[in-house]
């Protein structure tokens, strides 16, 4: 999976680098998540801006990661959200856990303040 990872002063940036997030490239997605969080990143915002399609798996996936941070005193957003991928968030209720923004600028400037 094509992934990086950069920081905006405390705030971990997770891009990915895929037009299709879905189930065979979640495990390194979701390895690199967790290994922020369990290294003590507390910030994560998972910018998706190439990303034009995921699935229920990929979800499934968000979901967990969000209560990961969650349960360690942090927050996970999602950053450059597509119509398609922030319809399948809304449908499933994801979007009521989950802040959504339509760039990374726009969720960096969530956690201020």
């Amino acid at each position: 999976m094509k992934l990086t990872i950069d920081n905006v002063r405390d705030i971990a940036v997770v891009r990915v680098a895929e037009s299709r997030l879905m189930y065979p490239l979640l495990s390194d997605f979701s390895t690199a998540v967790v290994a922020l969080i369990g290294g003590g990143t507390r910030k994560v915002i998972v910018d998706l801006t190439p990303v034009v399609y995921i699935d229920s798996a990929t979800i499934g996936c968000l979901m967990d990661l969000y209560r990961q941070a969650a349960a360690a005193g942090g927050s996970l957003k999602l950053a450059g959200v597509q119509k398609r991928v922030e319809t399948m968030l809304t449908m499933t209720g994801a979007h009521n856990f989950i802040q959504l923004f339509a760039d990374e600028p726009s969720a960096v400037a969530s956690f201020e303040g």
